[in-house]
């Protein structure tokens, strides 16, 4: 395994990764809230997966989801960080690593956990990054082995974040909800589309997903406000009704 790099505050910053170097304010709060809110999601089944995804670009998944990670780390939960967008991947840009080997790699060839992991500046928080982009994401992520790999790492992590594609874009999310305990839909402010998030719902639940949460992300609730405020609710169809309350112009 890699090891760990001192950490850069100033590049945590500029990549929003706020649980890093605002630990103190309401948006840290907020995604402890979300941490507790999903661990008391299942009473029957521990949720120790998470899939967060988005109807459409640009809604800040994949923020929420490393800011997520970092969340589950501090509370000294063995967390996992799993870049699953093998279409348009970020994570090894947010966390300044290489990705010549990652997800794609473990499924198509046999490559050892040891040398896929990526430790990072956070305590008790590992990554693998997507790896080499590759021509058929799809196919990849049915495939069988995916599955083992999901299995395997179930094993050496208490938590798993996966970060996946956007929904209407590619069928990649759907796939890889079967793979996750739980579902977390992420929209923002600006982009908030009833029809379109609706859409994404139905999905997931083609897919037969768990969806656990709507957050809806960049809701400032203090007027001059330089926080984003991330706002989550449990997926029942009450708070479905409440949060897509917003439309795009």
């Amino acid at each position: 395994m890699n090891k760990k790099r001192r950490g850069n505050k100033e590049s945590a910053e500029g990549r929003k990764i706020v649980m890093a170097t605002k630990e103190q304010t309401s948006v840290s709060e907020q995604f402890r809230t979300i941490r507790t809110n999903i661990m008391y999601s299942s009473v029957d089944k521990p949720i120790r997966s998470v899939l967060f995804t988005s109807a459409t670009p640009g809604a800040g998944k994949s923020t929420i989801a490393a800011n997520m990670a970092i969340a589950y780390a501090q509370a000294g939960k063995r967390t996992l960080l799993l870049d699953a967008d093998l279409r348009r991947p970020t994570t090894h840009y947010t966390f300044e690593v290489m990705n010549r080997i990652g997800l794609s790699t473990a499924i198509v060839s046999d490559v050892e956990l040891v040398d896929l992991v990526k430790h990072t500046d956070y305590d008790m928080l590992d990554l693998i990054t997507s790896g080499p982009i590759p021509p058929n994401p799809s196919e990849l992520l049915s495939s069988k082995r995916l599955e083992q790999f999901m299995n395997t790492l179930n094993i050496h992590y208490e938590m798993i974040i996966i970060d996946s594609p956007p929904l209407l874009s590619v069928t990649d999310a759907q796939i890889l909800s079967k793979r996750a305990d739980g579902v977390v839909l992420v929209t923002n402010v600006e982009n908030n589309n009833r029809n379109q998030l609706l859409e994404a719902k139905d999905l997931l639940n083609r897919a037969d997903a768990n969806i656990i949460g709507l957050l809806l992300n960049q809701r400032d609730v203090r007027s001059g406000g330089k926080d984003g405020y991330y706002y989550y609710e449990s997926a029942s169809e009450k708070s479905w009704q409440h949060n897509l309350k917003h439309k795009t112009p």
